[in-house]
């Protein structure tokens, strides 16, 4: 048996049983996967070092009005906060520096969003005392 037939004589069980799992849905309805493109993201802090108890931003620069969130993933708990950046494509985001652990390198992730379209990026800082 030559590949192409192979590959047939798969596909015909698995559609068959699409059919017979879902008989409302025929296999010309189903979705097509939509074509994303990716939003630009680059990120960074204020201050890469900052002490305890102080304030920090976080700052995004992505597409015009993109939702932008962020996560903050310190030693024993994450922080998440979001906002939207303005027409130039800025966003800043504030975090809170309370007792971190000094010394530990706290990982931010951030995701920003346009449409249906996504992308990412991340950056950090390192609390002291």
């Amino acid at each position: 048996m030559n590949l192409k037939r192979a590959s047939l004589a798969l596909v015909a069980p698995v559609t068959a049983l699409l059919a017979v799992a879902t008989p409302a849905v025929s296999a010309s309805a189903a979705p097509v996967a939509a074509h994303t493109t990716k939003v630009p993201c680059r990120a960074w802090m204020s201050t890469s070092t900052p002490k305890d108890y102080s304030t920090i931003d976080v700052w995004v620069a992505t597409n015009a009005h993109a939702e932008v969130a962020t996560a903050a993933y310190y030693r024993t708990t994450t922080t998440k906060h979001s906002a939207w950046a303005n027409a130039k494509g800025d966003a800043e985001i504030a975090y809170r520096i309370s007792g971190a652990t000094p010394g530990y390198k706290v990982k931010v992730a951030v995701t920003v969003a346009s449409g249906r379209n996504w992308g990412s990026c991340s950056t950090s800082f390192t609390p002291h005392r």
